[in-house]
């Protein structure tokens, strides 16, 4: 599966502690705050979720774009401290 990151974190603590949390789970960051993967899997992601979570703050910004998911785009974002999910059909 294809993931890519964006990421707009305010504080500086945060922004490094969530980029070193991407690397350390393969993503490799093409443009500032920007990263992206071909080999994480859907369980795997999850994971990095829920560490992404533990390290920023609601105001932060963060956004996952996952293809393919059952032949959709799947948008995951983190707004006030709760994941969301948008699904586009292709």
């Amino acid at each position: 599966m294809f993931v890519s990151v964006v990421c707009g974190i305010l504080d500086n603590d945060h922004k490094i502690a969530a980029f070193d949390c991407l690397k350390r789970y393969g993503f490799k960051e093409i443009f500032e705050g920007t990263f992206e993967s071909t080999s994480i899997n859907e369980k795997t992601l999850t994971r990095l979720k829920y560490d992404i979570d533990k390290v920023i703050d609601s105001y932060d910004k963060i956004r996952f774009y996952q293809y393919p998911v059952n032949d959709t785009l799947v948008i995951s974002y983190l707004s006030e401290k709760k994941w969301k999910k948008l699904t586009l059909q292709t």
